[in-house]
């Protein structure tokens, strides 16, 4: 595979009261996947302010970005483009909006003139399956953050 570019993506650990993290499960023509809420990096924008951003236009919710959780340090390529190498980071982050205002109901948005359809969900910690995530990644994000409770 001949290497394009860096694909730059941020994503937000978000837990509740009930010791649940929030995950979205999205639905694109040609693919389906659950993950950490979060996405790619902006031109011109620092990877604290892209998960502000990512957080408002997914959920609606503004949230307060806290500590660091991890970055990858190895070889990721891109699911979405060939040719990319994937660079993610994974804060954890805090809901400044009650989480009450989050709906669960499953909404489409546009992202880049592309039609998405997102649905949100809990998902507790006591009895997490790393299954439930599709990408290699969040998994080992997911791992770290269980082996350190």
């Amino acid at each position: 595979m001949e290497l394009k570019q860096f694909t730059i993506r941020v994503y937000g650990l978000l837990f509740n009261k009930q010791n649940e993290v929030l995950l979205v499960h999205e639905k694109m023509p040609h693919l389906h996947f659950t993950k950490f809420p979060g996405g790619g990096l902006e031109l011109g924008e620092g990877t604290r302010d892209c998960l502000v951003r990512e957080f408002m236009e997914e959920t609606g919710l503004k949230v307060e970005v806290k500590e660091h959780l991890y970055t990858t340090d190895y070889f990721q390529a891109s699911s979405f483009r060939s040719g990319d190498q994937l660079l993610a980071i994974y804060y954890r982050v805090e809901a400044i909006d009650p989480l009450e205002n989050l709906s669960l109901e499953e909404k489409q948005i546009d992202i880049s003139g592309k039609i998405e359809t997102l649905r949100f969900y809990w998902s507790p910690l006591a009895n997490f399956d790393l299954h439930q995530l599709t990408f290699p990644i969040d998994k080992i994000v997911a791992r770290k953050f269980l082996q350190s409770k």
